[in-house]
This record gives structure tokens, sequence and C-alpha cells, in this order.
């Protein structure tokens, strides 16, 4: 039992699970601002084409058991929602830290060979034409 406490105690200490900790905390609030955009302004809109206000109260009656598919649509749409809106906020990220990084400095051209190495190196090619 001691080991399992100092292991979770090292567990907690570490640093990932603070930044863990405000991710899930963040991400709870992003959810409600999500929940209040599909709401009060997406729902009503797809409302006028489907002529309901809310997703929520679309169901099914099939042997007196009611199947509500209206929630599950606007949980779908909340996920895709939130989805769509962390892909462009991580793709945005991304950008930043591409622009910020320098590219890597280019390696200088080798230097010309002097008159003497070219001479030598024509000796070389007549000495090989010759064998």
């Amino acid at each position: 039992m001691k080991k399992f406490v100092a292991e979770f105690k090292q567990f907690i200490a570490r640093g990932n699970v603070m930044d863990m900790a405000v991710g899930v905390i963040i991400g709870g609030a992003f959810s409600a601002i999500t929940t209040s955009l599909i709401n009060d302004i997406i729902m009503p809109i797809l409302g006028i084409f489907t002529s309901s206000v809310s997703f929520a109260q679309l169901s099914i009656t099939i042997n007196g058991a009611v199947i509500g598919y209206g929630n599950f649509i606007q949980a779908v749409l909340n996920f895709l929602i939130m989805a769509l809106v962390v892909f462009c906020m991580i793709k945005a990220i991304n950008s930043f830290h591409k622009k910020k990084e320098t590219p890597p400095a280019q390696a200088p051209a080798p230097p010309k060979p002097s008159a003497e190495e070219r001479l030598l190196a024509e000796i070389r090619d007549l000495l090989k034409e010759r064998s």
C-alpha cells in the first residue's frame, strides 16, 4: 500500500498532470461555449429547414417505445464542431511554430580547386587514359 501511495504522489507531482488538469478545465469551459453555439445559433438555423427549433425534440415512437434521436444528432454536431475548432487551433499553433523556427544555415560552397590541384587532376586523368 505504501508503494502505491508513493507512486501516486510521484504521478501527481509531475508537471504533465498539472497541464492535463488545466486542459480538462479549459476543455469543460470550451464545451460550454460550443454547446451554446450549437443550441443558440446553429440549431435555430437548422430548425428553419426541419420545421423544428431544436433537434432534441425529434423522436420516433415504435410499439410504445420513444426513440429520441434528436439528442444524438445534437451531440454529434457538438462533437464535430468542437473537433473542427480544436483542429483549426492546432493548425494555427503549428503554423506559428513553423514561422518561429529559423531555417537551417546552408553549408558554404566548397572552395574552388587551386591551380596546383587542377594540374594534378589533369595529370591523373592523362595517366588513366594511357593505361
